[in-house]
């Protein structure tokens, strides 16, 4: 069997142009009946001699029934071109910014999203359309550019480690007379390097879970989820002498428990990292209204209000890593970033005057509808 022919192709215009042929077609039939249907009781005077044109003896029709026939004929074929005509141009006057936002449409690719439609006037829906896709090539060109640089800073950050790591080998190997302490200490140097990297790839990997958005609300409770957090981080912050502080009171919430273990978390060790020893930080919970609060507040440097966004973006550090060490991955803050969009929570940051930062992450205190479904299905299934 062969595959059927495609059905020809026919314009928005020309499939419009008939509706409003048809339109302009009757306005012109009805404009015809009330002028001509009166003429045809309208009566003249007939004279009975030519000599005498004012003696009036008998009236008469002035218009005849076939005279008016022809006539309103001849009319009508003459509208049936003006009106399709009419037709024509009413419909692509009306769709000309529909064709703007096609050929702009096409136009626009991966490398060139900086095009808009600047429809302009007049104000219409084909006009609010163009507004709403100017807007949504702006955030596609805004996403674009974050991508290409984050792929190039991931690649940097994944290929430092991994020269460190050849460089090691091969200076191991090189060294002809490497006795085994020498050897031990290249393979602990190795192991570190490849710690680094492990730590790097698990980090890449949370952002894009948290970028991917929350697939499961549960009800938790942000101030239990901090103290799980912080036991696990109590030593490193003693190694570094580094004092905690917590007030942490009820604050329920919805959403997915292991991406907000996974914000906290890096609140935290951002926290510890980019602190001096002999600092503090301190880790607050509360439930204010509707909404529940996580503050997390270290000292530090000072930083720079006008470098505060950038923190948020990955790998931004500051002068570098804002403590001259690089343990960090440099994706912390961003993958904070990440889940409290998520979660469609409002996060807010300020640096205290006294060097270091203050984070505060307001969350809704309501269930997710999704949540409340998943009670109710439970409660139904206990009852029965």
């Amino acid at each position: 069997m062969t595959d059927p022919r495609p059905l020809p192709r026919r314009s928005l215009q020309a499939r419009l142009t008939p509706f409003y042929a048809a339109g302009i077609f009757v306005a012109g039939i009805v404009v015809l009946a009330v002028v001509t249907l009166p003429l045809i009781g309208v009566h003249s005077t007939v004279p009975v001699d030519s000599s005498t044109p004012r003696a009036i003896t008998g009236t008469g029709y002035g218009i005849g029934p076939h005279q008016l026939l022809v006539g309103s004929a001849v009319a009508l074929a003459v509208l049936i071109p003006i009106a399709l005509a009419a037709g024509w141009f009413v419909a692509g006057r009306f769709l000309r910014p529909l064709r703007a936002i096609t050929a702009t449409a096409k136009a626009i690719s991966a490398g060139n999203l900086h095009q808009r439609l600047d429809l302009g006037e007049p104000a219409d829906e084909l006009t609010e359309l163009g507004e709403i896709l100017d807007d949504l090539f702006a955030r596609l060109e805004a996403s674009f550019d974050a991508q290409r640089h984050f792929v190039a800073n991931a690649s940097h950050e994944l290929r430092t480690p991994l020269a460190g790591l050849r460089t090691v080998l091969e200076v191991a190997l090189a060294d002809p007379d490497a006795d085994a302490d020498a050897l031990r200490s290249a393979c602990q140097e190795a192991l570190a390097l490849g710690g680094h990297q492990e730590r790097l790839v698990q980090a890449l990997f949370a952002l894009a879970s948290s970028e991917r958005g929350v697939t499961r609300w549960d009800s938790l409770d942000l101030a239990h989820v901090s103290t799980e957090v912080l036991a696990s981080r109590r030593d490193q912050a003693r190694q570094r002498g580094i004092g905690i502080a917590e007030h942490l009171a009820p604050a329920v919430t919805a959403g997915d428990p292991r991406l907000i273990e996974s914000l906290i978390a890096n609140l935290i060790d951002n926290a510890i990292r980019h602190n001096h020893p002999g600092g503090h930080v301190e880790i607050a919970t509360q439930t204010s209204g509707t909404q529940v609060t996580l503050t997390v507040t270290n000292s530090g440097p000072p930083i720079p209000d006008n470098q505060i966004q950038r923190l948020f973006q990955p790998f931004q550090r500051l002068a570098p890593d804002r403590s001259g060490r690089r343990d960090g991955s440099g994706l912390g803050l961003a993958i904070v970033k990440a889940v409290t969009q998520a979660h469609h929570a409002n996060l807010t940051t300020s640096a205290r005057p006294e060097g270091g930062l203050s984070i505060t992450v307001r969350f809704a205190q309501t269930s997710h509808p999704n949540l409340q479904q998943q009670g109710d299905d439970h409660e139904a299934g206990l009852a029965t």
